[in-house]
């Protein structure tokens, strides 16, 4: 009797809406004959459609696990989401419908359906229906949540890279005149500190005003960095082969300790500029790719759901870089950050070698 039946679930026409249904038979014979075996598939029919219905809702599961989930496709099982504060982006007005309350109910148009649990909102890419935004700011649905790093968020906290690039300033002061860039020594630190200050005012907490100036700014000020410590590595190494510099252990060790730093600084800096557009293009997600893949992003379930890399996750990158002289837990995806994680490594084997060689040669 189940496989009778399974055959006639499968094998009968089933109307589908919005299409036309199959032609009406010329004879009644067999439809008579048919409705008199109803009583008998009906038990076993329904349970097969709605073992077949299970099956489908399943599925949508497993496509909404592996599909990236937009935050505004996120179901809220709930049901306390705010469709008001959280528009949904992608939907758009059926001028068809016509106007009429507001409320989940009253707005779902033809783009959307509803789920197995009962909620309705706009279709997402994977084929399942949530409303608009989720529970609280992460969204609570049914399908997980959307990592803070792929969706737009506040921006990060100005004080990280703010007190890291002012160590990187001030590392340039015990530096000899003969590995300064300008003269007096205090010019080139000043003119630093006056750019850094000029980004400190236009953004002091949260780093998510987008502006071409800014940004061409905040590029030059990292360039003047880069510059300045070049050319103090330039020097360094030049007086090192030539046995011009450093005849004593401890104004060596202390000189190449502080052009070591400077360049982890710089090249952080240089990382978090340039990773997806920058720490502004990141807060506004603009760009899909990432071009540094930190642990959080392989297995967020790790992770807290607000977690986004910040200026100290990209200075980690450059001193474990420069120490190991290899990536470690985050690995570069994009072209320019293998080439750009490849010259720190070298600038830092070089300062490293000749300047601990050195010393080791003196203290002898």
């Amino acid at each position: 009797m189940v496989l009778r039946s399974a055959s006639w679930v499968f094998f009968s026409p089933v109307p589908v809406p919005g299409r036309p249904g199959p032609p009406e038979r010329a004879g009644r014979g067999q439809d008579d004959e048919m409705d008199s075996h109803d009583g008998q598939r009906d038990p076993d029919s329904a349970l097969i459609l709605e073992g077949i219905r299970a099956l489908h809702i399943r599925m949508d599961e497993l496509e909404g696990r592996v599909m990236s989930v937009d935050p505004a496709y996120i179901v809220d099982p709930a049901g306390t989401a705010d469709t008001a504060s959280h528009p949904d982006p992608t939907s758009h007005p059926d001028p068809a419908r016509p106007a009429g309350p507001s409320g989940p109910a009253a707005t779902a148009g033809p783009a959307s359906r509803a789920d197995s649990a009962g909620h309705s909102g706009p279709v997402g890419p994977a084929g399942f229906a949530g409303p608009a935004g989720g529970r609280g700011r992460f969204g609570g649905g049914r399908f997980g949540f959307v990592p803070a790093w792929r969706r737009p968020t506040e921006g990060e906290a100005r004080w990280q890279v703010s007190v890291a690039v002012a160590v990187a300033v001030a590392l340039q002061f015990p530096l000899p005149g003969r590995l300064v860039l300008l003269h007096p020594d205090w010019l080139l630190p000043a003119l630093e500190g006056l750019l850094l200050l000029a980004l400190v005012t236009a953004n002091p907490r949260r780093i998510n005003r987008e502006s071409r100036a800014l940004r061409l700014l905040g590029l030059t000020f990292a360039a003047l960095l880069s510059l300045a410590n070049a050319f103090s590595v330039a020097q360094l190494v030049i007086g090192l082969v030539n046995g011009t510099m450093g005849n004593t252990a401890g104004p060596l060790l202390v000189t190449g300790g502080s052009i070591w730093l400077t360049n982890v600084i710089v090249w952080g800096l240089w990382y978090w500029e340039f990773d997806r557009g920058g720490p502004v293009a990141r807060a506004n997600a603009d760009r899909m790719y990432p071009d540094f893949q930190f642990a959080q992003m392989a297995t967020p379930q790790l992770a807290p759901p607000d977690w986004e890399p910040a200026f100290a996750d990209y200075l980690y990158l450059s001193f474990t870089n420069a120490a190991a002289f290899s990536p470690t837990d985050v690995l570069p995806l994009s072209r320019w950050s293998k080439m750009a994680m490849t010259a720190q490594a070298t600038v830092s084997i070089v300062t490293v070698a000749l300047v601990v060689a050195r010393a080791v040669n003196i203290l002898k």
